[in-house]
């Protein structure tokens, strides 16, 4: 057995018993104070740290048992006292570090006993036979006993270290809803990540190829009609070949509009870059503001860039504004972008103004839209998202 697993076997019972005493503390004072003002706050503390306490046993795990636990989910972010406290009065985690710490002293006495007494009694059952000679039948009683016992312990003590890792694993690590959910949020990470890639090659696809084709085409017809009106009668021909080359120039402008539309060029040297191209092109006056320490992932960039296409889209037809802002900044770990314009207000989100879609679209990220348009204005449209996804 590691020497770990002794150091774990031996500091086990003073351990579970201080977190034995922490658990019962909290839940006496937080019951007892329950009817009170004070004792849903003593409770949500005491189950805050609960948590960390959780915390601070995986990671005497990991240290001594090698046993590597994944770190649970944090506690939501929550502004607010009353908020806070209703969250922490139900996290998951808390209450799962809680039954950690009251499952841990039987197991830590068994693991007491498996790992020293059990050794120390077999060792001193056979001293004691070599030193006293009893009987004959007392000496080999002892002596198979002792033998017994040393020879049970480790696979006694390698059992119970394994049961320590299981409760840990369980009840310490993430749960199977939070392990899921990582899961597919990985699996979404990924879905965007490739989506975004083929889109990618796509444009490229489109630029490079198609685009350049319709371009040679242009110069053929061009040269074309340059070649006709050179002769002495175009006639119908003539008519037709300009007629050739006006559709084709108005294939490529739709084309690059297509191509933009999809991967815009502008976000290639990122959101802060490509906001004031885009204001810039506005049916109204906007007042662009940027503060971004870090660079969004381009996911979240590709989905701030179309919802303020989107919404300066509807303030320039819909909402009547002479003038409108744009926000955007990096606020901690979030992407927070404000659209606010001087227009008649009274927007509502599924009222077919495409709110909806842009909260579907902030949804997909875990993002969030919030609205503030009341009527006769103005309207605000701020979007939240986080910068890495």
């Amino acid at each position: 057995m590691r020497p770990g697993a002794i150091v774990f076997a031996l500091t086990g019972v003073p351990l579970s018993l201080l977190g034995m005493a922490y658990v019962l503390a909290v839940l006496y004072v937080g019951g007892l104070l329950s009817l009170t003002v004070i004792g849903l706050p003593v409770l949500a503390t005491g189950l805050s740290g609960a948590r960390h306490l959780g915390g601070a046993h995986a990671r005497l795990m990991r240290a001594l048992l090698g046993e590597d636990i994944d770190p649970p989910a944090p506690p939501a972010a929550t502004p607010g006292a009353w908020a806070w406290i209703r969250s922490r009065l139900s996290d998951v985690t808390a209450w799962r570090s809680v039954l950690y710490l009251t499952l841990r002293l039987p197991l830590d006495l068994v693991a007491l006993v498996v790992t020293i007494a059990l050794p120390a009694f077999g060792v001193w059952s056979i001293v004691w036979t070599a030193m006293a000679g009893p009987e004959l039948w007392l000496a080999v009683t002892a002596v198979l006993g002792g033998l017994l016992a040393v020879a049970v312990a480790p696979w006694a003590a390698r059992t119970v270290m394994r049961a320590h890792r299981s409760l840990g694993r369980k009840l310490l690590g993430p749960s199977t809803s939070q392990l899921r959910v990582r899961t597919l949020e990985r699996a979404r990470t990924l879905a965007f990540a490739e989506g975004a890639r083929d889109l990618r090659q796509v444009e490229r696809d489109l630029h490079d190829g198609t685009q350049a084709q319709l371009v040679a085409i242009a110069m053929t017809l061009s040269l074309a009609t340059d070649t006709l009106e050179g002769e002495a009668a175009t006639g119908r021909t003539g008519a037709l070949v300009a007629r050739a080359r006006k559709q084709t120039d108005a294939a490529i402008a739709e084309l690059r509009r297509l191509v933009d539309g999809m991967s815009p060029a502008a976000l290639d040297r990122g959101l802060a870059d490509a906001l004031p191209h885009l204001t810039g092109q506005a049916g109204v006056s906007v007042a662009l503001t940027v503060e971004m320490s870090q660079r969004p992932d381009p996911v979240i960039e590709r989905v701030a860039y179309f919802c303020v296409a989107e919404l300066l889209t509807n303030v320039s037809k819909h909402s009547g504004a002479t003038k409108a802002s744009v926000d955007a900044r990096v606020v901690g770990k979030s992407l927070r972008v404000q659209v606010r314009d001087d227009g008649v207000g009274g927007a509502r989100i599924g009222a077919g103004s495409g709110l909806a879609g842009l909260r579907e679209r902030l949804t997909a990220v875990d993002g969030a839209l919030g609205l503030d348009s009341p009527p006769g204005g103005p309207t605000t449209v701020v979007l939240r998202m986080p910068v890495r996804i």
